[in-house]
């Protein structure tokens, strides 16, 4: 039980570790006159949204990799995944609202979408229904890259 919830806590620092990181670009990049000013979505949230949306993904992401860790015999591919999602997840925010490249933006959460549906598909035998815990950060994403090819596709010169 103690190692359980051990991993547990270590996989919640990881996470909001990342999201703290990325959190630095996005909290700038968002009242910036460039973002405020750019076509959005229709369908995009509001900005409250957003921070109760990455709360509930990285608990449950958190929980499935508790899960996932005692199961999987093969840690260099799930380190492997874990780290590639990692730092397209940090990277995305500076790609994005520091630096303003939406098409390299797009790329980025692009493989992050694939790289959480891989995992989705590889684990799944492992852990089963337990897998339904990474459908919020999956779903998520989905959104999230067609909010950035949106802005990309309509606010193009």
């Amino acid at each position: 039980m103690k190692t359980t919830l051990f991993r547990f806590i270590l996989f919640l620092v990881i996470n909001f570790g990342a999201l703290a990181v990325a959190g630095i670009f996005t909290g700038k990049g968002v009242p910036s006159e460039w973002y405020v000013n750019l076509s959005k979505a229709p369908w995009t949230p509001p900005g409250w949204m957003f921070g109760l949306a990455w709360t509930t993904i990285m608990i449950c992401f958190s929980l499935y990799l508790m899960y996932l860790w005692p199961l999987d015999y093969n840690k260099k591919r799930l380190i492997g995944l874990f780290v590639l999602q990692w730092v397209l997840n940090i990277s995305w925010s500076p790609v994005f609202f520091h630096f303003q490249k939406v098409w390299a933006g797009l790329i980025i959460i692009g493989g992050l979408t694939i790289v959480i549906g891989v995992m989705l598909v590889v684990f799944w035998p492992l852990l089963k229904t337990k897998s339904i815990l990474l459908l919020p950060y999956f779903l998520w994403l989905l959104i999230a890259t067609s909010l950035n090819a949106y802005i990309l596709v309509h606010n193009t010169n």
